[in-house]
């Protein structure tokens, strides 16, 4: 799933090639990713591209007519850019295209879904804040807001697993799985770990490997298209998506504890004192 850094990364990206351009085509090709019907999605054509934001993990492109195209990736989606946009016709249901997207100077962009659970979302809206999932997003993790003291308050008498509130988009915006994994490796932390007992010292090295895990990412992020940041993330994982692979701090081997549709990935002895998670949702370190 894209997150945070590949989100920004896609972000500057289009900001440096849309700002100006006027929209010829806004196609939805799978219906069941368009989320909005007023304004209607193609009330976009004739309106120029006024600059492109973020949202946690939302792309914002707003228009001089006033409409905010939105859209979510999701777990499987991606955005395809072209300098010159295909004149083939898209069949609806024969392609893994979502959305066609075109510009004035001949360019644009598809939003492609992979597999067969779409959950890629695009919307067509006044405001960004009209995205029920751009409403209830908590603060972005580099916002100069959340300090070192703002993130102790978000973490205050959360009995819940670290892991969870660091993915979850009302309390954190942009972090999911992937990151989360690596901040808690850099952080020296069980994923299992609860909020609410974290000493100050740990919401220190909590706090720290979030920014830092998120800098860095970013800054890999930055300049490259959008064909290769995928390629980008998975180059700077230490942890996640690595298991049966060297621990690159420590050596030991990461392990995996698997999911009903996703995994974790941590070092046991960077994390755990060396304890092996059970395999199980609702697992505890095996004592």
């Amino acid at each position: 799933m894209p997150e945070m850094p590949e989100v920004q990364g896609l972000v500057e990206f289009l900001r440096a090639r849309v700002t100006g351009l006027t929209f010829t085509k806004a196609s939805v090709t799978a219906f069941s990713a368009l989320k909005t019907y007023d304004p209607p999605i193609d009330a976009l054509v004739g309106s120029a591209a006024t600059g492109v934001e973020r949202h946690g993990k939302f792309v914002d492109v707003a228009t001089t007519g006033g409409i905010h195209l939105v859209f979510h990736l999701a777990k499987a989606g991606w955005l395809r850019w072209y300098d010159v946009l295909p004149s083939t016709i898209i069949k609806p249901g024969k392609t893994p295209i979502a959305l066609r997207v075109g510009f004035d100077d001949g360019s644009g962009f598809d939003l492609t879904e992979a597999g067969t659970k779409k959950s890629l979302a695009v919307y067509a809206v006044r405001s960004p804040a009209d995205v029920p999932g751009i409403a209830r997003l908590g603060p972005d993790p580099l916002d100069a807001g959340l300090d070192r003291d703002a993130f102790a308050a978000l973490l205050a008498g959360r009995r819940t697993q670290i892991k969870g509130v660091l993915r979850d988009q009302s309390i954190i915006a942009g972090v999911g799985n992937a990151y989360s994994d690596e901040i808690l490796h850099a952080a020296k932390m069980s994923p299992y770990a609860l909020a609410a007992n974290l000493t100050e010292a740990e919401v220190d090295t909590l706090y720290a490997a979030m920014i830092t895990t998120l800098t860095e990412a970013i800054d890999a992020a930055r300049g490259k298209p959008p064909a290769d940041l995928k390629d980008a993330k998975r180059r700077g994982m230490r942890v996640h998506g690595r298991r049966g692979e060297a621990c690159p701090v420590c050596g030991d081997e990461v392990r995996s504890v698997f999911f009903a549709d996703n995994s974790l990935e941590y070092c046991p002895t960077c994390q755990t004192s060396g304890k092996i998670l059970a395999d199980r949702r609702l697992s505890r370190l095996l004592k």
